[in-house]
């Protein structure tokens, strides 16, 4: 589709696209400066007073603030000047408290360099003088934008990916829910207390589990991972704390278990809500101790192993039906770390899908990497993926394998994806993508509020192209055009 002089620029939008809350009460002033952001792809979001703008702080997510110094009081509690001298600076503290991330703009008239001296003090990014010039008041946004992407991507690259650096290998993430989840990951890593992991099946507990060893002082030891899942009781004990020789017909030689094997490195037990109620009492005496009993042995051996162990089950309710031990779930559960299911961080799936294009490609060793068109993706994008990852990456790596076979250069394309996919995401709703992609908790937002959210994250996912949100959205252009106007999006 040929670019409208509007349109980012190939590679912006990845580069700069950002959520923008402009808090001006001037509404005509408020369009211009969201009109300027627009261009490189940002998404605004206009409120004209200081109420406005705390709602939309509390239940919004903002990369940068821009909020006029001066403004007319608009009643409420909200701890403005009767006079609205303040009403920038209670933007920017409560900035600081409810969106720690974003980075906060001022705007000010000409003679308030004293007040401006006092914002810098409280941590806002810059300050601009009106009459704006656009170009100029554009470029400081930029940079306070590419200031909180660069903040988020320490460990990644410029397309906002956390991979392959820092000891997240295998981890592609730009969505907010991931990027706390790797934040906390990196806080408990250094500590010594046991990690539980949950999520879905295919989400990547173990992925998160190596992350945790490597970014731990026991990164030069042993991983060991074990999979409790569909294991009897006896063969489960066998394989945990090993056996002596002669302990068991067919015991010929003495073998260590998975305790013993990670001693002085980390041992990671996936789907650990799955062990039996009797091995769970061993399993819970073993972490308590710190040593461990081989089967047909008297002698205690002791080990010294970081503990991380995963499940996809609600465990809380399983200590409630009685199928897992309470007590052994307080002593796992040191830090918990939960994964959302890829259908809440739908933002995520355009990198994770180049990335793996890109991974297969190489292993396939192909002449040069193939591109994906705009549907493709926005079918990939749109889909559910109850396998989550684990299914999304297997979808992708068909699709490449299919896309070379078709010959060097070829892209892949709708007609690439296997038809249990296709036929599960009609045309009518290709790319749909809910309130729920990339966001927390729903419970309590009115349906203004979640279309709301919906459109603005969709926005973003694009670029700012409004065609391929709507799409994506379901709706025609010109009911994304009312609709913008009407939440003040632009």
């Amino acid at each position: 589709m040929a670019q409208t002089p509007t349109d980012p620029t190939p590679g912006q939008a990845d580069r700069l696209a950002a959520q923008v809350l402009i808090v001006e009460d001037e509404p005509d002033h408020a369009d211009v400066m969201a009109e300027a952001l627009r261009k490189p792809g940002h998404v605004c979001t206009i409120v004209t007073d200081v109420p406005g703008a705390l709602e939309e702080l509390r239940g919004g997510a903002f990369d940068v603030i821009v909020t006029d110094l001066r403004m007319p009081n608009s009643g409420g509690d909200n701890g403005v000047a009767p006079d609205g001298a303040d009403a920038g600076l209670v933007v920017l503290r409560n900035a600081k408290d409810l969106q720690p991330e974003a980075e906060t703009i001022m705007v000010t008239a000409h003679g308030d360099a004293t007040t401006a001296r006092n914002a810098f003090k409280e941590g806002v990014y810059d300050f601009i003088e009106k009459p704006l010039e656009l170009v100029v008041f554009r470029e400081l946004v930029n940079r306070a934008a590419e200031t909180v992407l660069l903040r988020h991507q320490t460990s990644g690259d410029a397309s906002g990916e956390l991979v392959q650096h820092d000891g997240f290998e295998g981890i592609v993430a730009g969505s907010e829910p991931m990027r706390k989840i790797l934040s906390t990951v990196r806080t408990v890593a250094a500590s010594t207390i046991p990690v539980l992991v949950t999520g879905e099946s295919g989400t990547g507990k173990e992925l998160i589990a190596q992350s945790v060893h490597r970014l731990s002082t026991r990164a030069s030891k042993r991983f060991v991972a074990f999979n409790c899942a569909g294991q009897s009781e006896s063969l489960l004990e066998d394989q945990l704390f090993g056996h002596e020789r002669g302990a068991f017909t067919g015991a010929e030689k003495a073998r260590e278990g998975v305790f013993e094997y990670a001693d002085g490195g980390t041992l990671f037990l996936d789907e650990i809500g799955d062990m039996p109620l009797t091995m769970q009492a061993k399993l819970l005496r073993v972490l308590e101790t710190g040593e461990v009993v081989r089967l047909g042995s008297n002698d205690a051996k002791k080990v010294d192993v970081r503990f991380v162990s995963a499940t996809n089950r609600d465990l809380q309710a399983a200590v409630k039906d009685g199928t897992f031990r309470e007590d052994l779930y307080f002593r796992i559960k040191g830090s918990q770390v939960h994964l959302p299911p890829l259908r809440e961080r739908r933002e995520d799936i355009p990198r994770i899908v180049r990335h793996a294009i890109s991974r297969f490609a190489q292993e396939m060793n192909a002449q040069a990497v193939p591109g994906i068109t705009d549907a493709a993706l926005l079918r990939l994008t749109s889909h559910d993926w109850p396998g989550n990852v684990r299914q999304l990456l297997n979808v992708v790596q068909n699709m490449v394998v299919m896309a070379l076979g078709d010959g060097e250069g070829a892209t892949l394309d709708v007609r690439h994806i296997p038809d249990e996919i296709v036929s599960e995401t009609s045309d009518a709703d290709a790319g749909d993508v809910p309130a729920s992609a990339g966001a927390g908790s729903l419970a309590g937002s009115s349906l203004e509020q979640l279309e709301k959210r919906a459109i603005r994250e969709t926005l973003k996912l694009t670029g700012g192209n409004r065609e391929k949100a709507a799409k994506m959205l379901g709706i025609g252009e010109r009911t994304l055009y009312r609709k913008l106007k009407e939440y003040g999006l632009r």
